[in-house]
């Protein structure tokens, strides 16, 4: 009796699961709150289109037939308002600009995209071209931050060059301070002349006469 009871108890142990292990703790990655996470995306985003642009020019400079004029569209989406927001008006007491100043040149730039690389090369939220990224020490002209604080900064000092003529400094941002030298004003061209009018008309609605026109030569006797 005493042995088919050990022989019962033996089977029901050996038919008896083990414990199943237990799983290694998994590692939490806490992230860290103070970097908002559409900026982390933001700026992920913007090192794809820096891929992109530079695959594009050495692609040009070799030669190579197959790639389009236009560089390609970066994968790039508008930066939110809770993140560009305090960059602006950050750069804006930095530089002594209105916030709505620097708000509308971006707008009209590159539509608060912070990858936006154009057919002319220039590039980011407030489209500087590489001799004036390069001019203010820009590491990373696709960072929302350095981008709006060097783009500002050139503002400001065409500002300070006319005079505080808006109009005439919103040209040159365009065109280029040569092109609005020799006009005497915002230069007759198309594009230029939408431009200024545009972010003249965002700022101040009720703005109806034309932003800026050349001077006539005085006529000699």
């Amino acid at each position: 009796m005493r042995f088919v009871l050990l022989l019962l108890v033996s089977s029901a142990l050996a038919q008896t699961p083990d414990p199943p292990e237990t799983p290694p703790a998994k590692s939490l990655v806490v992230s860290n709150p103070q970097v908002p996470m559409r900026e982390a995306l933001e700026k992920q985003k913007a090192s794809i289109a820096r891929q992109q642009f530079s695959i594009h020019r050495q692609a040009q400079l070799a030669g190579a037939s197959m790639i389009p004029e236009d560089p390609p569209e970066p994968v790039c989406s508008v930066i939110g308002d809770p993140v560009i927001a305090p960059l602006i008006d950050g750069a804006a007491q930095a530089h002594q600009l209105s916030p709505e100043l620097i708000r509308a040149v971006i707008e009209k730039e590159s539509g608060f995209k912070p990858c936006a690389v154009s057919r002319k090369g220039a590039l980011g939220l407030m489209q500087l071209m590489p001799a004036t990224a390069e001019q203010f020490g820009l590491r990373d002209v696709f960072d929302p931050k350095e981008n709006i604080d060097a783009g500002t900064k050139y503002l400001k000092q065409l500002l300070d060059k006319y005079g505080g003529d808006l109009a005439k400094a919103l040209g040159a941002y365009n065109a280029g301070p040569t092109t609005v030298d020799q006009a005497g004003g915002t230069p007759d061209i198309p594009e230029t002349q939408e431009y200024v009018s545009a972010i003249m008309k965002k700022l101040d609605p009720t703005r109806t006469v034309p932003p800026s026109t050349p001077k006539p030569k005085p006529t000699e006797n």
